[in-house]
């Protein structure tokens, strides 16, 4: 015997004294406590971190060999990530990730990433799963409020490159350059000023690739939904503009929540699209979606200070809440030549992309998509068989006189002679009408049925055996599927180039086709033939790194579909009573 009877369990605390008196000492349960640090714990940080993990390139451990299934480790402070593994493709060097991470960034804390290589299938030799290579960020030297491509190399035994975007955004202090109140209105003319000057059409070619900017200052929003138990919510704001990220602090506890931040992005591509979304914030990172809107740029009417209805995720109808709403100011310089040049390049790709899943209400109105262009073609074929059988003596007459004139005197500069026609038919009828009005509606009634048939597929995939039976037929309609709304979207956007449904966009292809006509009338075709052959023969001899295009899809990548124009579409608003500036209310009409 050891003489042991037992053993107690004490949980001893040090609390600092409230007086000098130790009679008036107030005793704090430490339950109290520990709610009271983890609130202040939300409050302290100053930013949130956002990381997107591209790709990795010549990745080896530390005899050099490849690795086979790489992943990573991220760390900064107490916060700690973990990626997927990846397997890589034998005939490449590189893996893709695509995967986004936020983080949060504390003043009294080290601000040193930490990003570790991992093999899935490799063991250390403590029989461990140690990292093959590290790399190390210091965040201390990345300029906030802006997003950074950065190529980190990984060192300490294994080799390679990490390709990543990181944005340092949120900030709560109320000093920094993107609140509104330390924003000069002096300060911002002065500025909005030199914009202009730089992108200004004397100053085209000092930077092809500079075609704007973009500053949107983000005031407040109002009747947001209640996503916390108490009837309250924890919003914050994202802006993406492409692969551009920034965001709000978080305002807790409120459903009009009042950020007045200011953010300012380089806009490479004017046919971009920027997307402001709201959401709720929770402390495991999962956030909940309160509301979005999309805002072309071409659309941007600068200096208006206006509100925008909050939609729901699929940018059709009304976000949850009480007429969700958020105000919003934007302003955008650019160049028109630089914006030229760049709309007839491969469009930017976005890393980030909501994951194509096989649904049967998208796969039919894919199909009816297709057949509404299908049923046009037939509707120009009945028409132009109605000329062949005189049905209207008058008409056939002018297409027979046409048909004549057209082929005895036919040149190839007919073709985008002929083309510039249909603008001025749809240049008419937009002039006589006051604006192009798309063809795309949308009504509450399909609405319903789409959630519920939405719901019935949501009940049937949950079923794990119906998924077993369904998952290789659900590989092959998703590629039907996909192909499908491809072919549909590319024949509404060869519409829409004609109907005015971006000007610009327009405006652009007819000065195209004007250019075309007179190219094929000075240059005889066989020479313009050869020039397009000699230069698709060459292009890898004399420029090895550029990227293969086709400037028709590159120009018709930016031109909107139906389903694009849908989800611009602006809602009809119901302005709240409390709003304090009277003088900017304006009503956007429905679409």
């Amino acid at each position: 015997m050891d003489g042991r009877q037992g053993i107690i369990d004490l949980s001893i605390a040090l609390y600092p004294k409230l007086s000098e008196d130790d009679s008036d000492q107030v005793y704090i349960h430490p339950s109290k406590i520990a709610d009271q640090a983890k609130r202040l714990k939300v409050q302290i940080w100053s930013s949130i971190v956002n990381i997107l993990i591209i790709e990795g390139r010549h990745l080896t451990d530390k005899d050099g060999e490849p690795l086979s299934k790489p992943y990573l480790r991220l760390r900064l402070a107490n916060e700690k990530y973990k990626t997927k593994s990846v397997t890589r493709n034998s005939s490449n060097t590189s893996v893709t990730w695509l995967e986004q991470f936020d983080f949060h960034l504390y003043e009294d804390q080290s601000h040193i990433l930490e990003i570790n290589l991992h093999e899935k299938e490799w063991k250390g030799s403590l029989g461990r799963d140690e990292s093959v290579a590290r790399a190390v960020l210091d965040l201390a030297g990345v300029e906030g409020e802006r997003t950074h491509s950065l190529n980190c190399e990984f060192q300490q035994g294994g080799s390679g490159s990490l390709s990543l975007l990181i944005t340092i955004s949120g900030t709560t202090a109320s000093e920094t350059i993107s609140d509104l109140s330390s924003h000069q209105s002096d300060t911002h003319a002065k500025e909005v000023e030199v914009m202009k000057q730089r992108y200004s059409l004397w100053r085209t070619l000092n930077n092809l690739r500079d075609v704007g900017h973009l500053s949107v200052k983000v005031f407040r929003a109002t009747g947001l939904a209640s996503a916390d138990i108490g009837g309250k919510s924890d919003p914050f704001c994202v802006l993406q503009l492409v692969n551009s990220r920034l965001q709000t602090q978080t305002e807790y506890k409120t459903l009009n929540p009042s950020w007045n931040k200011i953010f300012t992005f380089n806009v490479k591509d004017i046919n971009s699209v920027l997307q402001v979304t709201v959401y709720d914030e929770d402390r495991d990172h999962r956030f909940e979606f309160l509301g979005a809107v999309s805002i072309p740029l071409l659309r941007i009417g600068n200096g208006q200070k206006r509100w925008y209805a909050l939609k729901d995720r699929k940018l059709r109808f009304r976000a949850k809440g009480s007429n969700p709403q958020i105000l919003l100011e934007l302003n955008v310089v650019w160049n028109e030549f630089r914006a030229t040049i760049q709309t007839l390049q491969p469009k930017e790709k976005k890393y980030i992309e909501p994951e194509l899943k096989f649904s049967r209400h998208t796969f039919v109105r894919n199909v009816m998509r297709v057949k509404a262009v299908v049923m046009d073609l037939i509707e120009i074929g009945k028409y132009i068989e109605s000329i062949w059988e005189w049905e209207s003596t008058t008409r056939s007459c002018i297409g027979f006189a046409v048909f004549l004139v057209v082929t005895w005197h036919f040149e190839p500069y007919v073709i985008p002679l002929m083309l510039l026609l249909f603008f001025l038919r749809n240049f008419l009828i937009r002039s006589f009408t006051h604006g192009y009005v798309s063809e795309y509606q949308e009504s509450d009634n399909a609405s319903g049925d789409d959630d519920d048939e939405e719901t019935d597929d949501k009940n049937k995939e949950e079923r794990k055996s119906l998924k077993e039976r369904l998952h290789t037929i659900q590989e092959a309609t998703l590629t039907v599927q996909n192909s499908i709304g491809y072919l549909a979207s590319l024949f509404e956007s060869v519409r829409n180039t004609f109907n005015f449904s971006v000007p610009f966009l327009s405006y652009l292809a007819i000065i195209l086709l004007i250019a075309s006509c007179i190219l094929l009338y000075t240059v005889p075709l066989r020479f313009l033939i050869l020039g397009w052959g000699v230069n698709k023969f060459t292009r890898k001899l004399f420029r090895p790194h550029s990227i293969p295009n086709n400037e028709a899809l590159d120009f018709l990548s930016r031109v909107p579909d139906n389903e694009q124009l849908a989800d611009y579409r602006e809602l009809r608003l119901d302005l709240p009573t409390d709003h304090s500036d009277k003088s900017n209310r304006k009503i956007t009409k429905k679409k």
